[in-house]
């Protein structure tokens, strides 16, 4: 452990790679952008998928799209390395608390290396559908023993990120991650990070609904990942208006998060 403590230092204690890091930050800003803006076309009564997969389209289409993909993966992998790091050297008088922040760190790595991987299929001119993913994973889970359960559990556990994204928005908790201008910079990017926290609070809070649906129907289809979420939403009263007003919110934690490439301590 205390090797692995020693590289995580290193990592951490290099500017280099500190920038590399923070573009990370950008490119998640970025994938949260066009998420959001195609959430707000469907809002609008367009087509299109609201997720990860419509993102890693939208930049493919761009003439050196290929390349460009190429570079969201390398700064995703970057920032996940950085979490990784984060959570080796993390410290807490409580070593419940000490472990809940690694698991946490863990978890966020690993969603980055998800899409990061996702961005190198699609820059080679693969296609990874998340939504079908999210199905088979359902599916799988339903199969095995206490399975409803299982599901539940996962679905509770995501509805779970969405409130505490929502809560950090609200409570402004995100503030901590940052080290934040003086003056109207500063109310601006804390403005971002609460209509942002929502935004992808709820988008998240819903995805996780979905798996629960998808336990208590025994239905795999139910639980199929962010798109179908933010789809559902068109079903609420008003729902191009709830839909729009989520997209945008999601939106802004993109724009939120490219402002964290600049401002967040590392």
């Amino acid at each position: 452990m205390s090797t692995v403590k020693h590289v995580a230092r290193v990592a951490k204690g290099s500017s280099a790679f500190r920038r590399i890091a923070r573009a990370g930050f950008v490119v998640l800003g970025l994938i949260h952008v066009i998420i959001g803006s195609i959430a707000i076309s469907i809002a609008a009564g367009a087509s299109g998928d609201a997720d990860q997969d419509g993102a890693m389209e939208q930049i493919r289409q761009n003439p050196v799209g290929g390349l460009l993909l190429v570079f969201v993966a390398a700064g995703l992998i970057a920032l996940a390395v950085w979490q990784i790091a984060s959570a080796f050297l993390a410290a807490d008088p409580a070593e419940t608390k000490k472990w809940g922040q690694r698991v946490k760190l863990f978890g966020i790595a690993l969603a980055y290396l998800v899409v990061a991987g996702m961005a190198l299929i699609y820059a080679v001119g693969g296609n990874a559908d998340s939504e079908t993913a999210s199905k088979t994973l359902s599916a799988i889970l339903l199969s095995a023993p206490g399975g409803v359960a299982l599901l539940v559990v996962v679905g509770l556990s995501v509805v779970g990120v969405g409130v505490g994204f929502v809560v950090g928005g609200f409570t402004r908790g995100f503030e901590k991650l940052l080290d934040l201008p003086s003056g109207v910079a500063r109310g601006g990017i804390v403005t971002l990070g609460v209509i942002g926290y929502f935004g992808k609070g709820v988008a998240v809070a819903v995805t996780g609904v979905l798996f629960v649906v998808a336990a208590v129907t025994q239905d795999p289809e139910k639980g199929a990942g962010l798109d179908a979420a933010l789809h559902s939403l068109l079903e609420l009263p008003l729902g191009g208006l709830v839909l729009g007003v989520v997209g945008a919110g999601f939106a802004v934690y993109g724009v939120f998060c490219i402002a964290r490439a600049r401002f967040a301590r590392m």
